[in-house]
C-alpha cells in the first residue's frame, strides 16, 4: 500500500488512479466531517464532492508541511464554512427520530448502536444529543469548527491549528470559549426543567 505522499506525487504526475485511491482512503472521514458541519446527508454529500474536487484542482498547493489528511481536513472545513457563510442562515438540527431519505427516495430509520441500553437511557441519550446539536448549530462558525474538529473528529490541537490556519493558543482559547457557551446553554435548559 502506498503512503499518502506517494499517492500525491503520482497524482501530480497525472496518475488519476492514485488520486482515486486517496479519495477511497479518506471519503468516509471527509463525509463525516462535512456532515457534522452541514447537519444533513445531502449537504454533506455535496460538500464532500466539492472538497475532493477542490483538492484535485489545488493538489499542487500541497507542500507537505503537514500531513495530507490535515491539509484535506482544512480544505473540507473551509469548503463547509464558506458554504455556511454563503447561506447566512441557521442550520436546522436533524431530529434523531425522523427517518433519513436515501438518494433513491426511500426512507431509512436511524439507529443508535449500543448493545445494552435500556429504553429510558436510550431516550435520554437521543434527547440530549438533539439539544447539543441544536446548540452547536447556533454557534459562531469558528466555535462550531473547533468543537467538531476536537470533540467529534478527535484531532489534536496542532492538527486543528493547521486546518484553521491559526495558532495552537487560539485553538485552545476557542475550544474553551465554545465549551463554556455549550455548558451555559445546557445549564439554562436544565434550569427550565
Amino acid at each position: 500500500m502506498h503512503s499518502d505522499e506517494q499517492l500525491v506525487k503520482k497524482s501530480l504526475q497525472g496518475d488519476v488512479e492514485a488520486f482515486d485511491e486517496l479519495v477511497l482512503r479518506y471519503q468516509n472521514k471527509v463525509y463525516a466531517l462535512a456532515y457534522r458541519y452541514m447537519g444533513n446527508e445531502e449537504d454533506a454529500y455535496d460538500m464532500t464532492q466539492e472538497a475532493f474536487l477542490k483538492a484535485f484542482r489545488s493538489l499542487r498547493t500541497f507542500k507537505g508541511n503537514s500531513s495530507f489528511s490535515t491539509w484535506l481536513y482544512r480544505l473540507v472545513t473551509n469548503v463547509c464554512l464558506d458554504e455556511l457563510r454563503r447561506r447566512k442562515r441557521r442550520i436546522v438540527p436533524l431530529s434523531l427520530d425522523e427517518p433519513l431519505a436515501t438518494r433513491d427516495g426511500d426512507e431509512v430509520e436511524k439507529e443508535i448502536v449500543d448493545p445494552n441500553p435500556t429504553a429510558d437511557i436510550l431516550y435520554e441519550s437521543k434527547e440530549f444529543a438533539e439539544y447539543i446539536l441544536s446548540f452547536l448549530h447556533q454557534m459562531k462558525p469558528e466555535h462550531k469548527a473547533v468543537i467538531v474538529l476536537r470533540d467529534m473528529m478527535e484531532l489534536s490541537y496542532e492538527e486543528i491549528a493547521q486546518i484553521l490556519n491559526c495558532s495552537v493558543g487560539t485553538v485552545k482559547s476557542r475550544i474553551s470559549r465554545a465549551r463554556n457557551i455549550l455548558r451555559k446553554k445546557i445549564e439554562e435548559k436544565e434550569l427550565l426543567f
